[in-house]
């Protein structure tokens, strides 16, 4: 059955790419949670709708930028978007939270004008809005290659210094390490992770791929370490099980996706509930 689905190169390509961001969305997704950064993907998302909105509306108007890959001017309004995000929160410094809005606001503002100037919504936008198995094309597997590794050796080298600035941001800076330095590497590291999940996931949904799996494990992992661990696991069920559950039924990936990650959620509240009781009814009894 698995070797039929995959017998079209764009179905490979959608499986290997989902398989990569099963891994990097909720690798991701932790350190974001754990520093209560969770809406930065929201912010980050539009941002990139808008790089996408332009690039499509300057592929229309301008005959020789036509086939031009709206993935890397997506990237590139993400990754604008980060480093704005980094110097709002240096400017608002006792209300750091008011940069993601900010931002978020802007990528919309700035998506419906690109839009609107683009005579509404096509074909390629809805792809890119919800996810589309048939949108990725080799080139952007190799770039999500690329970033994959990067975000996975990144994570290697930095896991110390990622987890202190994530639990304890001051001792971190008293320790000697260099916090700016490292935050702004790990936030241009979620724009590229966004931007690469928005060919499966749709941009209005990647967030929920980089917090839901990380939601459920909170749930039920006994440490950070292993909080990881379940996140990606999570995340792989839910982009795997969702492309397979889409292909099948003729559904839209990116919800299908997302749907599964939050059945995962529901089941690992109602698990968690469960040792809770079971606890609870073994003490009465001793």
């Amino acid at each position: 059955m698995i070797q039929g689905l995959l017998h079209y190169e764009f179905l490979q390509n959608s499986f290997l790419t989902g398989l990569m961001i099963g891994i990097i969305a909720p690798l991701l997704g932790v350190f974001v949670v754990v520093r209560r950064l969770s809406l930065i993907a929201d912010a980050l998302s539009h941002v990139t709708l808008a790089g996408i909105a332009l690039s499509l509306l300057i592929e229309k108007n301008i005959t020789m930028m036509a086939g031009l890959n709206p993935l890397y001017m997506g990237m590139v309004f993400s990754v604008g978007g980060s480093l704005f995000i980094e110097k709002l929160r240096g400017v608002y410094n006792h209300y750091q939270e008011l940069a993601i809005p900010i931002i978020l606001s802007s990528g919309i503002g700035l998506s419906v004008i690109f839009i609107s100037l683009a005579n509404g919504f096509n074909t390629d936008l809805f792809g890119y809005l919800f996810g589309s198995v048939s949108a990725v094309g080799r080139t952007d597997l190799w770039v999500i290659f690329i970033i994959s590794i990067l975000v996975i050796v990144v994570i290697i080298l930095l896991y110390k210094e990622l987890f202190l600035l994530s639990f304890d941001e001051e001792h971190a800076k008293a320790s000697g390490i260099a916090a700016k330095s490292i935050h702004f590497i790990f936030i241009v590291m979620v724009a590229l992770v966004i931007a690469a999940s928005m060919r499966i996931v749709g941009i209005l949904l990647v967030s929920s791929l980089m917090t839901l799996p990380v939601a459920a494990s909170i749930r039920i992992a006994k440490g950070f370490k292993q909080t990881i661990f379940l996140s990606v696991l999570f995340g792989e069920i839910s982009v795997l099980g969702g492309l397979f559950t889409a292909y099948y039924l003729d559904l839209a990936p990116g919800g299908t996706i997302v749907m599964i990650a939050v059945l995962i959620l529901v089941l690992s509240i109602f698990y968690k509930k469960l040792l809770i009781s079971k606890g609870v009814h073994s003490g009465e009894r001793s």
